[in-house]
């Protein structure tokens, strides 16, 4: 039951901030948004209706083809994640006002609220409906990044909104979407971004032996020749996460200052104690 409210919390905060970004900063700067969203925005745009309410109705067909492919946990948090993002937009409706008429403020705002928003509803295991469905399946089934996958629907519905927003209007959504992506990639994968660390030090028992005590990862350790000394060394190789990175290297410096340490970037890590 904790570990469910924690999810419901999530998406309920990322429903909001959707929400609060296309009410406060993209619709009263007559900006589009891609997918459904977008859809429900143009439609306001032209007819007045509830953003909240159109977008709750185009869902339904949606959800029921991502009931096939989405597990039915999964699926429940995404109907959560429908309903609060339809509340959401239907109760912060009329609240803003334009920051800064034609400026870079409002797509670059628009696109973090969504862009964070989106996020945290990943994170929780769900979705907040229409195109985020289809780019969920996408990720679980043929590895597609979710931000790729909205980008290229988002990118198809924002070239149809150009008829009643304008060009000049269309290309500011373009700013938008990008940002939001970047956002969605930042909150689903920066924060549990893994280091590689390559370590060859003259006293690599001793810096094995303090990485084992202050560490819960496995290390790999390779015998390896230098190529300009022909000694023989060991190599030690370690998956970190990023914020373990500076304690990593201020314990080597401290065993051993001259040893050279190599750290990339890791694009995913699972078994061996990550999820």
């Amino acid at each position: 039951m904790k570990k469910m409210s924690k999810k419901l919390m999530l998406i309920t905060i990322g429903s909001f901030l959707f929400a609060f970004g296309i009410n406060y900063f993209a619709i009263p700067n007559n900006l589009s948004e891609g997918g459904v969203i977008g859809i429900a925005i143009v439609l306001y745009y032209v007819f007045g209706w509830s953003t909240g309410l159109v977008t709750y109705i185009l869902n339904i067909a949606l959800i029921l083809i991502g009931y096939k492919f989405l597990d039915k946990k999964t699926m429940g948090y995404t109907l959560y994640g429908i309903a609060a993002l339809s509340f959401f937009l239907w109760a912060t409706e009329g609240i803003g006002n334009p920051v800064v008429d034609d400026s870079l403020l409002a797509p670059i705002y628009t696109g973090v609220f969504v862009g964070v928003g989106l996020g945290i509803t990943f994170l929780s295991g769900a979705t907040s409906g229409g195109t985020q469905i289809i780019s969920k399946m996408f990720n679980q089934y043929f590895g597609w990044s979710m931000a790729l996958s909205i980008l290229v629907i988002d990118l198809l519905v924002v070239g149809a909104s150009v008829f009643v927003i304008g060009q000049k209007k269309a290309l500011l959504t373009l700013i938008s979407i990008y940002v939001g992506a970047k956002a969605i990639d930042y909150i689903v994968d920066g924060l549990h971004v893994r280091k590689a660390v390559t370590i060859i030090s003259t006293d690599s028992e001793t810096v094995l032996n303090k990485i084992n005590q202050h560490f819960t990862r496995g290390v790999t350790v390779f015998n390896a020749k230098g190529g300009y000394s022909n000694q023989r060394k060991d190599v030690l190789y370690a998956v970190v996460r990023s914020q373990e990175t500076v304690k990593l290297q201020k314990l080597v410096a401290k065993v051993d200052p001259d040893a050279f340490v190599v750290i990339h970037d890791v694009r995913s890590a699972f078994g061996g104690g990550f999820k």
